[in-house]
């Protein structure tokens, strides 16, 4: 059975790959903690060029907020079979957020079960 570190690094890992997969481009970075029954995966570097240009003013952050968080809601079914996959428990919840002033997003599974 790998250790948590084993799982947070290989979340960090897929979780960048499915940034570029959906966007185009991956997270500059990602640090993934997981905490009881969460898992927390925190990216780095995730706006594109073109949101960053829009991210300049409220009207574009608030763009950018509504579109990701619509695109967050078609790919749910794909970021829950992601983290079940690692780690062989189903995610009950999925909260998440993108700064637009930092460039970062931050994913919080809830999951079925505990991780000691």
């Amino acid at each position: 059975m790998p250790t948590k570190g084993e799982l947070a690094d290989k979340i960090s890992s897929l979780m960048v790959k499915f940034q570029k997969e959906q966007f185009g481009r991956g997270a500059e970075s990602a640090k993934t903690y997981i905490i009881d029954d969460m898992v927390i995966v925190r990216l780095k570097g995730v706006l594109t060029p073109a949101e960053k240009q829009l991210a300049q003013n409220h009207e574009g952050q608030r763009v950018i907020k509504e579109f990701r968080y619509h695109l967050e809601e078609v790919c749910r079914p794909q970021l829950e079979h992601l983290i079940q996959q690692v780690t062989g428990a189903r995610v009950i919840s999925i909260h998440c957020d993108i700064s637009t002033k930092t460039g970062e997003r931050i994913d919080i599974f809830i999951l079925d079960r505990k991780f000691d």
